[in-house]
């Protein structure tokens, strides 16, 4: 007979929902990535990048930028599916190796994600508003800084502090899918873009926009500090935000597959 309590495992079923659910979610953005942009690339079809609107990722010329875009773009995918294996509790165990250089590989695309972005948004300008420039500089020093804390207590080989920095690199790495998601999520549960505009500068777009990746860290805060209380409150009222979180992302996945993502495939 399992010895946890009531509160310890529904925070442990909420924890292992959400993650179900971003898990498929992530998946999907993959598949996304793959079938759009990497077709596109893979066929020389880089005009077809622009097939989606909002922001031109090929601008006839701009060899460099064009280069570093589809790069950014592409390697999304690497880094989302290497940050995934990375919180499989069954890969760590069974294949630690494969654990090791999917997390070397993750952090080291991540730092160049960081970058990248960074660059894309500075010199090349590829930005909807200043407001969704200064959360994309906000959250590549956060990936930064995450990174080089993750990366520094693995070579000490102090586990439990490498495993909460890689944590907080995941979902500081995951801002760009969790803005999408959220965007879509708001959009289907008030059923239309309340408090946004075309360049993302609404009240909501900027609650997204900073939110997106500040959210989840807070939300993994949260968890983190209920695993550690003897307070079951604490733990029921953790289990009911992941709860909710991943009703929220289920929602939010749903939207995005249904119009941001598969009308463009």
């Amino acid at each position: 007979m399992s010895s946890l309590s009531f509160p310890q495992k529904a925070l442990r079923g909420a924890s292992v929902l959400w993650f179900t659910v971003a898990a498929v979610g992530q998946m999907v953005f993959i598949g996304f990535i793959l079938a759009f942009y990497g077709v596109r690339t893979a066929t020389g079809n880089f005009a077809g990048w622009n097939d989606k609107p909002l922001i031109d990722g090929y601008i006839q010329g701009d060899n460099l930028g064009n280069v570093v875009f589809a790069a950014h773009v592409l390697l999304a995918s690497v880094v989302t599916l290497c940050g995934l294996m990375q919180l499989v509790p069954a890969l760590r165990r069974k294949w630690p190796r494969l654990h090791r250089w999917s997390g070397r590989t993750f952090m080291v695309i991540a730092l160049f994600m960081a970058l990248s972005g960074v660059w894309l948004a500075v010199v090349r300008g590829t930005y909807l508003s200043v407001i969704s420039a200064v959360a994309i500089l906000i959250n590549a020093v956060l990936i930064l800084v995450f990174v080089a804390l993750a990366w520094r207590h693995a070579i000490k080989r102090r586990f439990e502090q490498h495993r909460r920095w890689a944590m907080r690199t995941f979902m500081a790495v995951s801002g760009v899918w969790f803005l999408r998601v959220g965007i879509m999520g708001w959009i289907v549960i008030n059923r239309g873009p309340v408090g946004m505009t075309d360049k993302m500068s609404g009240p909501t777009d900027i609650v997204l926009t900073f939110g997106s990746y500040l959210i989840p860290l807070a939300v993994l805060e949260l968890y983190e500090a209920a695993q550690r209380s003897d307070s079951n409150g604490l733990k029921s009222l953790t289990a009911t935000v992941l709860a909710l979180a991943a009703a929220f992302t289920a929602i939010g996945v749903f939207g995005a597959i249904a119009f941001l993502w598969g009308p463009y495939l």
